[in-house]
């Protein structure tokens, strides 16, 4: 804390003691001069200092970044940033204008604000739930001094009668006039010719005053009559201005209303880059919205890659030698611990086992893609509210062998070549010729939280034990633990259990020809079983295995097809 910050608090702590407490900037300012006696400093910059809180507060900056700490200056209605202290006189590198701002602290997280002006969203953390309760507190004391909103700038003078008072004024006032003027008529006659009237009748000048009175009394009606005409057309005429007024202010309210609801749709919209609205245990984005967004990331990511493929150069892979892999027939590793191999050995076998049998007739496998030879099958799991199923696929290619199939699905030389959903990956360790651990990071699909995944990866030939039946060929990459690729916050570590199992099919050639790749076949076996941990909703990952597995398959054989096209056949 600053020292400014240091003062503010003592003198707060100080004035929060008067009975009565300050309510507004003219009673605070007295406050300080009677209070602000005790501290070493002028009383005008201690008050100055009140105005301004300066403190480093993080702020949400993007999905990689996450929460930066910058240093937030809140002076004069205006809320300012800087990246750190030291760049202030370099410039702010945002601000906001308090006197529309709306402050909401979160649900959740007792340390963080949101602070929203139209579209424009700050979410920023302070560093306990008590220096949260303090900047709101004095955000919201600034948007009051601002005068936006208060009694002062809102404060209506005095208006002029309505028509419907001053026509009840005229009214009373015709009404009255009438009673003035029969009591001059009836009652002060007789007293007026009395008065006025001589004794002698030579003085008589024949002034009439009841005619004189009557003529007054029928002008005064007819300015009455007038009068009450004006009145009632004033009344009509408000009364058609009233409802002209009832119909516009409806207008308005419907404009407002759909004013209120586009402004909502649209800081939903802009705010999908906000730690709000990406994949988490509160997330605001609902599951429907999510596969959207998953499916239009998919999307872009094909076109991406259809562009890059018509640009890109063909690189010579060197197929191994027959004798390249020796070893994996003879199961004899070079560096491979007892345990890694024990493992190995373990993970082989199972999918020796299991992966190779055949589906027909069990009820838990549904097929769920079915394109020509390929068929995907799969088996829905779930634990914990997290997807687990069980992926199974198989598929026949023609041109090619099992050795090749799995010698390009195992070599890291050319994983870029036919995958494209890795952003980065690398060997951590080499155990052996035909054994490596590899990390690799995969491209994140917003609102989807980014992958990696970090495995051993072997490759096998087992032979067979029947003369029959043909050799098999396996990659199996599973999840493994090491030290130098440790799980981080950026990425969240999923668990693999993946195997690639081909075997040989050759058909005779005809008379006495070569055999060619015409009479080749590989059938295919690829078994996945994938833990994505997170928080996607199972729906979206469903949708996002069947849409992406035989793509995969397509990708991935149709590579290799052209890779060994014109080249010798490597059994």
């Amino acid at each position: 804390m600053s020292h400014k910050e240091h003062v503010w608090d003592a003198l707060d702590r100080c004035i929060g003691q008067r009975i009565p407490v300050p309510v507004n900037i003219q009673l605070l300012h007295t406050a300080i001069e009677k209070d602000g006696t005790t501290f070493h400093r002028p009383q005008s910059s201690l008050f100055n200092s009140m105005r301004k809180r300066c403190v480093v507060l993080y702020e949400w900056t993007n999905y990689i970044h996450g929460w930066q700490d910058r240093w937030v200056v809140l002076k004069n209605n205006t809320l300012s940033y800087y990246k750190s202290e030291d760049e202030r006189e370099y410039g702010c590198r945002g601000s906001l204008c308090l006197s529309k701002a709306i402050i909401t602290p979160h649900e959740f997280d007792e340390c963080r604000i949101d602070i929203s002006v139209n579209d424009s969203v700050w979410y920023l953390r302070a560093e306990d739930p008590e220096h949260r309760l303090r900047w709101i507190d004095s955000i919201e004391l600034h948007k009051v001094e601002s005068g936006y909103g208060s009694e002062s700038s809102l404060r209506r003078h005095g208006s002029m009668l309505s028509l419907t008072g001053a026509a009840l004024w005229m009214t009373v006032f015709s009404s009255q006039m009438c009673v003035c003027v029969e009591f001059a008529c009836c009652s002060l006659a007789p007293f007026l010719f009395s008065v006025f009237l001589p004794a002698s009748p030579k003085g008589m000048n024949g002034i009439d005053f009841k005619g004189e009175a009557i003529t007054f009394k029928a002008t005064t009606a007819g300015i009455l009559s007038t009068l009450s005409h004006c009145i009632e057309l004033m009344v009509k005429r408000e009364d058609s201005w009233q409802k002209r007024l009832d119909k516009e202010l409806e207008k308005r309210r419907r404009v407002e209303d759909a004013y209120k609801s586009a402004l909502s749709e649209l800081k939903k919209k802009s705010h999908y880059g906000g730690p709000d609205y990406e994949e988490g245990p509160n997330s605001l984005i609902n599951e429907e919205e999510f596969f959207d967004a998953v499916e239009a990331a998919l999307d872009r990511q094909d076109k991406i890659e259809e562009q890059s493929e018509k640009v890109r150069i063909p690189r010579l892979t060197p197929v191994p030698p027959g004798d390249a892999y020796s070893v994996i027939g003879t199961h004899r590793p070079l560096h491979l611990t007892s345990d890694c191999l024990s493992q190995v050995e373990d993970v082989v076998q199972n999918h020796m086992t299991y992966s190779l049998q055949d589906m027909g007739g069990d009820a838990n496998w549904q097929l769920v893609v079915e394109e020509g030879e390929m068929k995907v099958y799969r088996r829905e799991v779930e634990e914990n509210g997290i997807v687990l199923d069980p992926l199974k696929a198989t598929h026949a290619v023609k041109g090619v062998t099992g050795h090749e199939l799995c010698h390009y699905f195992w070599d890291t030389d050319v994983r870029n070549d036919w995958e494209t959903t890795i952003e980065n990956f690398n060997v951590v360790e080499t155990l052996s010729d035909n054994a490596v651990i590899v990390y690799q990071t995969h491209k994140r699909v917003w609102p989807a939280s980014q992958r990696d995944v970090l495995y051993l990866s072997a490759i096998r030939k087992i032979l067979a034990t029947n003369e029959n039946d043909p050799d098999t060929w396996l990659v199996c990459n599973f999840s493994v633990d090491h030290d130098n690729a440790q799980p981080t916050n950026r990425c969240i570590r999923a668990k693999i259990n993946v195997a690639m199992i081909c075997q040989t099919l050759v058909s005779p050639p005809e008379g006495n020809k070569e055999i060619s790749r015409d009479n080749v076949l590989c059938k295919i076996t690829y078994v996945a079983n994938v833990n994505p941990g997170g928080w996607a909703p199972a729906s979206v990952l469903r949708a996002v295995a069947k849409r992406e597995y035989p793509k995969f398959l397509k990708r991935f054989t149709g590579y290799v097809q052209e890779k060994t096209s014109g080249k010798p056949i490597l059994f």
